[in-house]
């Protein structure tokens, strides 16, 4: 965005210079009074809704978390250096969103884009850390925005989020293809999104009574609620043909990704029914399962063998549950009860980590649309709580998030658990599962004196395997 802006001021000195008569002495030929002068804010809510599904089904996070493997031309999931430019993603939908609030049709509309903005900076800054966000989407007078700490860019989330579900009133809200301009669903899904920002940073306040933990209750608490049941989640059901699901276009003329044999392994050693939904028998649509995960990080040589050698290996999800029109889910009832089962673990709140880490587990699989699992797999030893809880209540989460790449890879960074094992066939030096991305070269030419201040904040440096700062 800000190269469109400087450019645009650079044409517009230049064309002053060279050119000092008024514009009006080319009268009004090509003025049309039936022009649209202002950007229509309900099209690029809609839009910017429209794209949220491409965040939690990164593949290149799915290989991270170890959710899939690649079939062919693997480099990702052998950790080829992750060097990637946030710019578009500010020039692109934050943009929109910020067109939305500077227009400011109803307090509902500049609510609900304040919102999404945070789940899209929540996003970028899990990938790369530091990055910008209180100087971004200001115009000229940032051309180059500072990168602020991840942790300033936490609590400004954090704080954005209460701030608008505390700004909501009876306006109307259009172009919500989510929840339809309901004002209920927007604050749970709001103090919700508050509640997964908190629990992330449980490594750098782990006291009762700080900042996260007061945070979360406060959000728990929240005037709205939050997401608990199903019928409540965050979530996209994509319309074909103007809008499809980005994981049906993954096998549309295409098989290079597979559900991974860390994940079919993990399911079938707890006998967990999820594992008939998270794996497809074949490219296309249909109810058939596959519980052949393919091994992770191999070199392509071994991953084609393998594949060419099992007809039936598992595709990411089964085939009903990626076709065009089919739903993406971004924050589930799931999730958000085993947040609060780990919250209680943690001692941050009264509730029952044992009923509310039940409810995370049988809203995963009720969610899709498998019956609520036994009393015996509750009880099963890898399962039920009473030792090594941190361990399997991220299990559970890492479980229930699949195929959301960023929560899986962020419950992993964030615990150590489930317990992954770094490519066998990985390329980058130190063979170690990738903790963050690197920043463009551009933002060195673009941006020098502050990208470096960021990279010194950095242990380790602008490397693949530098810690961001709530996993440090």
């Amino acid at each position: 965005m800000k190269n469109k802006l400087i450019y645009g001021l650079a044409f517009l000195m230049v064309f002053g210079m060279s050119s000092c008569e008024k514009l009006s002495d080319f009268g009004d030929t090509n003025v049309n009074p039936a022009a649209t002068t202002e950007p229509s804010a309900s099209a690029l809510l809609t839009n910017s809704l429209a794209g949220l599904g491409n965040w939690t089904t990164s593949r290149q996070l799915g290989y991270y978390a170890q959710y899939f493997s690649e079939t062919q031309y693997p480099s990702t999931s052998l950790y080829a250096l992750p060097q990637a430019a946030f710019s578009g993603n500010y020039s692109g939908t934050l943009y929109d969103l910020q067109n939305i609030i500077n227009i400011s049709p109803s307090k509902n509309q500049v609510a609900v884009s304040n919102i999404v903005k945070q789940f899209i900076f929540w996003q970028m800054t899990d990938r790369w850390g530091d990055i910008p966000y209180s100087q971004s989407l200001k115009g000229i007078e940032f051309g180059k925005p500072k990168y602020d700490t991840q942790e300033d860019i936490y609590k400004g989330m954090i704080k954005a989020l209460t701030d608008a579900v505390a700004s909501f009133d009876g306006s109307p809200i259009s172009g919500d293809i989510v929840y339809n301009g309901n004002v209920d669903s927007w604050k749970r899904m709001a103090n919700s999104l508050r509640m997964l920002m908190s629990i992330q940073l449980s490594k750098k306040f782990p006291a009762a009574s700080g900042y996260a933990a007061t945070e979360f209750k406060a959000a728990l608490a929240a005037n709205g609620g939050y997401i608990s049941t199903n019928d409540h989640n965050f979530k996209l059901k994509y319309a074909a043909p103007n809008y499809k699901s980005p994981i049906w276009g993954w096998y549309n003329g295409r098989a290079d990704d597979a559900e991974s044999k860390t994940m079919t392994d993990m399911l079938s050693s707890l006998t967990d029914a999820r594992i008939n939904v998270y794996g497809g028998d074949s490219h296309t649509g249909g109810s058939g399962t596959s519980t052949v995960g393919v091994p992770y990080g191999l070199n392509e040589s071994k991953s084609r063998a393998f594949v060419n050698a099992n007809a039936g290996w598992a595709r990411i999800l089964r085939g009903d549950f990626r076709t065009e029109g089919s739903t993406v889910f971004l924050i589930t009832a799931a999730q958000i009860a085993l947040a609060r089962a780990e919250a209680a673990n943690l001692g941050w709140t009264t509730e029952s980590a044992a009923d509310t880490y039940k409810d995370g587990i049988t809203l995963s699989f009720t969610q899709w649309g498998l019956a609520a699992p036994s009393a015996a797999y509750f009880n099963a030893p890898d399962v039920a709580l009473g030792t090594d809880n941190v361990k399997k209540i991220a299990t559970q989460q890492w479980i229930a998030s699949y195929p959301d790449g960023h929560m899986g890879w962020n419950v992993w960074r964030k615990t150590g658990f489930p317990v992954l094992t770094p490519a066998p066939d990985a390329v980058n030096s130190s063979k170690q599962i990738v903790r963050r991305f690197t920043y463009a070269a551009a933002e060195y030419t673009n941006n020098p004196e502050l990208v470096k201040e960021a990279v010194d904040r950095l242990p380790g440096g602008d490397k693949q395997d530098s810690k961001v700062w709530w996993d440090q």
